[in-house]
């Protein structure tokens, strides 16, 4: 192994730690993860330098002001990416998605360099699968076998990273945008979207179709939403809002809005907003339902009934872990299902409340001992103390995000 920093070791106040991921703006619950593991770092070593490596390191620079270097990492010198994992203390992976066929090699490539230049590597809740191409499980396996910890956000993942041949003790948590704190989504953002402030209102998130409804086409998959839609605006006499959590979202909003048969009392979000911003919104409503992770991860924390749509393990598991309706998939043959399924949560919701705000109180401290075992890594490599014992993590809310 070579052994070439960037960067003099001694010429700085504290540890330099690296974190890679899907970030640049991409999505809305990467974005949600990056600002809490940088939150959790900036908690734990306030005089850390913090490089994130970025596929759009002008949106991340913009957005992530707890970041004191940013680095692009695709279509640019593979020099300069090399020099600055080389002058790292240690490299966080994650967290969130991201072993995945295609990608999993892309991201693991930087991890084998950064371990061949002696910098430790942690797995920071990181989700895991598919993973059945050669390439991405050989790099999976491989690479893996040398961080120094594994932690993944949920069960399935340990079980694609087992299959795979991953043969080390792997930690699961949960989603390190647990932690997110809310920040306002004031009245003037609510009037300036057209959204009415007084009406009941129920939020949505689609996507692509996906697994969730191989058997449909676009057009059944956006009609079925539709029902829903519909379902809910006259059973609740509520505005429907569709919040895009990727840009692509918009356009398969704007097709489910094509099939309703009240379009009027339906919007779509056009701002843009910051994670916080976009936990902030989930408060103005009164039920979610949707596709996307993280819509679902910030309907619960804002104490919301929700509806899971499964469009892979990844969300069918959070439902599991929420005590949320587990839809193993929809099809259009199955809308009547779905309304009563929808309904029923609606009905028994006040019932539920409470079991809600114990299954996110459990999850958020699982999803703080990630923050832990990332803070003990990097006081091992460092030799310096930690923070006192009863330290409250700058993340955790200081009243709970349930509310």
């Amino acid at each position: 192994m070579t052994n070439a920093p960037a960067y003099p070791r001694l010429a700085r106040p504290g540890p330099r730690i690296g974190v890679l991921g899907s970030y640049g703006g991409f999505n809305m619950g990467d974005e949600s993860i990056l600002t809490c593991v940088l939150g959790c770092l900036r908690a734990h070593r306030p005089e850390a330098r913090l490089v994130v490596f970025s596929r759009n390191a002008e949106h991340t620079r913009l957005h992530h002001g707890n970041a004191d270097e940013v680095v692009d990492w695709e279509g640019v010198s593979r020099s300069r990416v090399l020099d600055a994992l080389a002058g790292l203390d240690l490299l966080v992976l994650g967290g969130g998605g991201i072993l995945y066929d295609g990608e999993a090699r892309r991201y693991l490539r930087l991890v084998r360099a950064a371990q061949e230049r002696s910098v430790p590597t942690f797995a920071y809740a990181v989700g895991a699968g598919p993973l059945r191409e050669a390439d991405d499980r050989e790099a999976v396996r491989t690479v893996l076998a040398d961080m120094a910890e594994i932690v993944v956000r949920d069960e399935e993942s340990r079980l694609v990273l087992e299959e795979v041949g991953v043969e080390r003790d792997i930690v699961v948590t949960a989603d390190p945008a647990l932690l997110l704190p809310p920040e306002p989504f004031t009245d003037a953002m609510m009037r300036d979207e057209g959204v009415p402030g007084e009406a009941r209102l129920v939020g949505m998130s689609v996507r692509e179709p996906g697994r969730a409804a191989e058997a449909l086409d676009e057009g059944g998959y956006h009609a079925l939403l539709a029902d829903v839609a519909d379902f809910l605006v006259r059973r609740l006499d509520a505005h429907v809002v569709f919040l895009p959590m990727e840009r692509h979202d918009v356009r398969h909003a704007h097709a489910v809005l094509s099939h309703m048969t009240a379009p009027d009392k339906g919007r779509i979000l056009h701002g843009s907003y910051s994670p916080g911003q976009t936990l902030g919104f989930m408060r103005h409503l009164d039920l979610a339902v949707g596709m996307r992770l993280h819509f679902v991860i910030f309907a619960a924390l804002s104490g919301l009934p929700v509806l899971p749509l499964p469009y892979s393990g990844k969300v069918f598991d959070f439902a599991r872990r929420l005590g949320a309706p587990t839809l193993v998939g929809v099809a259009r043959e199955q809308a009547g299902l779905l309304l009563a399924e929808v309904d029923r949560l609606w009905d028994e919701f006040p019932q539920r409340r409470d079991d809600l705000h114990a299954r996110i109180e459990e999850l958020s401290t699982l999803a703080r001992e990630t923050c832990a075992r990332c803070g003990t890594l990097l006081d091992t490599i460092d030799g310096r103390p930690g923070p006192a014992a009863g330290h409250r993590h700058a993340l955790e809310p200081s009243a709970s995000a349930t509310g």
